[in-house]
């Protein structure tokens, strides 16, 4: 971790929270429903310290050096420790031991890696509402055959992950409206959908996680060493 990151202040991620559960009870049927993970990739171990403060548990991570290096430092009682994102089946060694939920796996070969190291984990799967190069996610017609295919392997399937498309945030409406009726179907719980800016569509289209960063601790900040790498998609913003 960089010793050049912003510090991040306790009470203003406080206030942002608060701002941020608002506009939940807002546009959820269900309020309590909702859980927030709180994303703090590229920010420093003070945003861990700042989320569990103000009452979060579930932090987010896309890159596993981040993750690992974030979970010692941070030491017990760990927080509930999410990897979002494709999973490279090098890093699931260093991973397994702290992370609880897998967000999100698209391939079986994921899902394999995640059994052999961490059986009975729990995963969501992504599902690709966009289409778009460098996006991760399948199909939603491949979506069943894969849910299938995860519980063979002693994994536990809690629910579907997924990203609006870019542009306006109702946009997103019809995708999420389809991820809620597949999770549905196959009598999945889980829904992880809605980031900052698409979060009252997300949870009004049935939602029951969103992963938030910039809502908790405003712009993720540029990276100074060069070796860090690139930024990720949208999907954990």
């Amino acid at each position: 971790m960089s010793d050049a990151l912003p510090a991040v202040d306790g009470e203003e991620v406080a206030r942002r929270l608060d701002g941020v559960r608002r506009r939940i009870a807002a546009a959820a049927a269900d309020p309590s429903s909702v859980r927030i993970v709180a994303v703090t990739k590229g920010f420093g171990v003070d945003a861990v310290v700042a989320a569990r403060a103000a009452g979060l548990d579930d932090i987010g991570e896309n890159y596993a050096d981040e993750l690992v290096a974030k979970a010692g430092a941070v030491g017990a009682p760990s927080p509930t420790w999410h990897f979002l994102g494709a999973v490279q089946r090098n890093k699931v060694a260093r991973l397994a031991p702290v992370v609880s939920w897998w967000q999100a796996v698209s391939r079986i070969e994921e899902g394999r890696a995640i059994a052999r190291r961490a059986p009975g984990s729990t995963v969501l799967v992504q599902v690709d509402l966009a289409g778009l190069p460098g996006r991760g996610g399948l199909a939603p017609t491949r979506v069943p055959e894969l849910v299938t295919a995860l519980r063979d392997e002693d994994l536990v399937v809690a629910g579907l992950m997924a990203e609006g498309p870019p542009g306006p945030a109702e946009g997103a409406r019809p995708g999420f409206s389809l991820v809620s009726g597949l999770a549905d179907r196959l009598s999945l719980p889980v829904r992880s959908m809605g980031m900052t800016d698409d979060l009252e569509v997300a949870v009004s289209e049935g939602s029951t996680m969103v992963r938030l960063g910039r809502a908790l601790f405003g712009a993720r900040p540029v990276r100074p060493d060069a070796s860090h790498p690139p930024p990720e998609p949208r999907t954990t913003l």
